[in-house]
């Protein structure tokens, strides 16, 4: 690794990029932690940022060397504020982006994924990471846990479909090395876990790590829209977007595993059932 200038990240109290700031402190980096209400990250410099407001941009990159751009949640558009962002952050001398999207979203393809097509004409210096689903959706806030931990249940439109999810430790590691290496992967990286799991593996796995019995609910593409929209809050068009996810997966779309994780950081992904137990240890 060489000597590099602060690292600006953004979303530095969510999931990946709470970790990503831990990561790069850890291996001596300066970190600029931003978020919305500017929350001081212990060994990290404190910066409000809200994609929103472009008046929060100016402060949150000026001096920076790099960036972990974390998209707007929720936003079934979010070129229209983080194109204007990037284009700023190059005027300033950032010289390297990477960029937090999905296995679920090409280059090109909706959402981030215009994001994603942009980015290499905007630096030098870039990555992509496109990231399965997470490991903890089943353990951290997102609605999967949230109702594992009411009713002991959660529910997808996924079917019998496979889905190697990724530990987010991990992709904070791949985020490490992105930012950090002398030399920029300047391509799209897909990260996922050991093995691809059925959301009834899951729930089988939950069950025995937990003690307590978990079962997945099978909803219809319709069925989930509606549950996101209502009990998640979610917008109706990001609701739909998020369940059409759910129907790629039961037609095989996230079937598959990389050795990206292994390849960057040197050691393999973590395993579901390994993650469900350090996780789980941590809820009382």
């Amino acid at each position: 690794m060489t000597s590099i200038g602060p690292v600006l990240v953004i979303g530095a109290t969510g999931t990946t990029g709470s970790r990503t700031a831990a990561q790069l402190l850890a291996a001596g980096h300066r970190v600029r932690a931003a978020g919305r209400r500017g929350v001081a990250l212990p060994g990290a410099e404190a910066a409000r940022f809200d994609w929103y407001d472009p008046t929060t941009h100016d402060d949150a990159l000026t001096g920076t060397d790099r960036v972990y751009l974390v998209p707007p949640i929720g936003d079934p558009d979010p070129a229209a504020v983080m194109l204007p962002f990037l284009e700023r952050a190059r005027t300033l001398g950032l010289r390297r982006a990477v960029l937090l999207s999905s296995s679920a979203v090409p280059e090109g393809g909706p959402a981030v994924g215009t994001v994603h097509q942009a980015l290499p004409s905007l630096f030098d210096e870039w990555a992509v990471l496109r990231p399965s689903w997470f490991m903890q959706n089943f353990t951290g806030t997102h609605l999967h846990a949230t109702t594992i931990r009411a009713t002991g249940t959660f529910a997808t439109a996924a079917g019998d479909g496979r889905v190697a999810y990724v530990d987010a430790d991990d992709i904070a590691a791949v985020t490490l090395h992105a930012l950090t290496d002398t030399d920029a992967p300047n391509t799209d990286l897909v990260l996922t876990g050991p093995e691809a799991l059925t959301h009834d593996d899951i729930a089988t796995t939950l069950t025995e790590v937990t003690g307590r019995p978990v079962t997945h609910h099978r909803l219809t593409v319709a069925q989930l829209r509606d549950r996101l929209t209502e009990l998640a809050g979610i917008p109706a068009e990001f609701a739909s977007l998020l369940a059409d996810m759910d129907r790629a997966i039961a037609n095989g779309a996230e079937d598959r595993t990389t050795d990206t994780v292994h390849h960057l950081t040197g050691r393999p992904p973590h395993d579901f059932r390994m993650v469900a137990e350090r996780e789980t240890a941590r809820v009382p």
